[in-house]
């Protein structure tokens, strides 16, 4: 099976969406409204097969001028554990690298996952602008039981 990764398109949020809250129904990941994908939707690449069906996401979000995150990676269960996931990282740091960013980091449920890229555990002091700008709306916030991890580019 053929695997692209392309920027996601207005036709992909609602697949974002539902693959996203698929894996936040089981703890994996924060729930997304639709309106927050549509928001976020120029941050998001897609999985797709070669029929074009989406087999996972995952966003790459400036957060401050070296700073960026990588959120929403979700893999369709069916096609866990076939490296979907870390041609999406792969594809996301070199975009990260393309536009300049020096350091990149992930909130996740999932560390063992990221550790894999060279991401190293960190603490949530060292994201103010994270913080401030994303977690304070979290419903989670202040007691968020996400890991944090940062890796240098």
């Amino acid at each position: 099976m053929k695997i692209n990764i392309r920027p996601a398109v207005m036709d992909d949020a609602y697949q974002i969406k539902n693959l996203i809250n698929e894996h936040a129904r089981k703890g994996k990941m924060l729930p997304v409204s639709i309106n927050q994908v549509f928001e976020n939707l120029r941050n998001f690449f897609v999985l797709t097969d070669d029929k074009g069906k989406i087999l996972g996401c995952g966003a790459l979000k400036i957060i401050w001028k070296d700073l960026g995150e990588i959120r929403s990676v979700a893999i369709k269960n069916s096609k866990q554990k076939k490296g979907l996931g870390t041609q999406l990282v792969e594809k996301l740091l070199e975009e990260a690298k393309k536009i300049g960013i020096k350091r990149v980091f992930v909130l996740t449920y999932v560390p063992e996952f990221f550790e894999k890229f060279g991401f190293i555990r960190t603490e949530k002091t060292k994201l103010p602008h994270k913080i401030w700008f994303d977690c304070i709306n979290c419903p989670k916030f202040p007691r968020c039981d996400e890991i944090p991890l940062i890796k240098k580019l």
